[in-house]
């Protein structure tokens, strides 16, 4: 018998196991009721006396070093699991992927960049604003279409203030509290009463823009112009002005460019023509001037505008308005790596 011990030592010093299921295999095979170990006890219990005090304590032995050996290789494997569970501090917090920038901030982040090589500062206003901000001080009439009720969110309670619908407004807080030199951009949402649809919305963005100072002319502007539209678009764009009206610039023009697709040669995106719109300019009204309290005699100015998602529009090719505002993830994931 006790060569049946050592034998059964050596076979139980020798055992590997992989994973838990084998271990659990081996403690059953040895240590269970009806192991190896308990079998050999088993045998030990028909010994006569004198063999029982001979071979007691090397039987009691391999029990204990085969409880050892199974324990052994519980903590082994135990630790490798660990090991394979270190936190990597080199990844995210989180088992998720990185998410983008959406569309219509990378390209309101890119108008600010441009106008910030030119000198302009960022101003912000208040969404929620009065009639003498939105409409008067800007030369609109009493009687514009624009005060009409299907353009403007009115607030029933307090029918002198209104969603804005323009970020103008902030370009007369800012020349009511400042002297010139003024160089802004007022960057910002809008909202308007229009049905919601692919080529419209309720609210949308808009950068806009003003210079006001001594001898500022059209010139000044058009070099402003020209200079923005290679910026975004590319050095080979060409521009174009056409006369318009707004009420707080005079005179007024709409702004185009040509249309990068066609080379200005006409396709189904320029409609034909070489040339797209994407924004509207003038000379500051002098009236708007001295409504702010700017002598505009001494000052002159100019003002451009225009919208975000029309820019987007433009650069990523997005034909359906309301997707910049329904959050799906599968439009988002288009920007992912985008500048």
């Amino acid at each position: 018998m006790l060569q049946k011990i050592e034998s059964l030592r050596a076979e139980i010093a020798s055992l590997t196991a992989a994973d838990a299921a084998e271990l659990e295999t081996l403690r059953i095979k040895y240590l269970s009721k009806k192991g190896l170990v308990s079998a050999l006890f088993d045998e030990f219990r028909q010994l006569p006396a004198d063999s029982k005090r001979e071979l007691g304590r090397p039987v009691n032995e391999l029990k204990a070093f085969a409880l050892d050996k199974i324990n052994s290789l519980r903590a082994e494997l135990e630790a490798d699991a660990a090991a394979d569970n270190v936190c990597d501090l080199t990844r995210t917090a989180a088992p998720m992927p990185c998410g983008t920038r959406h569309p219509l901030s990378l390209v309101r982040e890119q108008i600010i960049a441009i106008f910030r090589r030119l000198g302009f500062n960022i101003a912000e206003g208040p969404e929620i604003e009065d009639d003498w901000h939105v409409f008067e001080s800007l030369n609109f009439a009493a009687d514009h279409p624009a005060r009409d009720m299907q353009d403007t969110f009115f607030i029933n309670r307090a029918p002198d203030v209104l969603l804005r619908t323009h970020t103008s407004s902030v370009q007369t807080r800012v020349m009511e509290n400042n002297r010139p030199p003024i160089r802004i951009i007022c960057p910002g949402r809008v909202f308007r009463n229009e049905a919601v649809s692919a080529r419209a919305h309720c609210f949308f963005h808009q950068v806009e823009a003003l210079y006001v100072d001594r001898n500022v002319t059209f010139g000044d502007l058009l070099q402003t112009l020209r200079y923005f539209a290679q910026e975004m678009f590319g050095p080979q764009t060409r521009i174009r002005l056409r006369p318009s009206y707004f009420p707080f610039t005079e005179p007024s023009a709409e702004m185009d460019i040509s249309c990068d697709l066609c080379g200005g040669k006409g396709c189904s995106f320029c409609k034909g023509t070489g040339w797209v719109e994407i924004l509207g300019c003038g000379m500051v009204d002098p009236n708007v001037l001295d409504a702010c309290g700017i002598d505009s005699k001494e000052y002159s100015g100019f003002a451009l505008g225009m919208g975000v998602e029309r820019i987007a529009n433009l650069k990523y090719r997005v034909s359906d308005l309301r997707l910049f505002s329904e959050n799906d993830l599968r439009f988002l994931d288009e920007f992912i790596g985008a500048r």
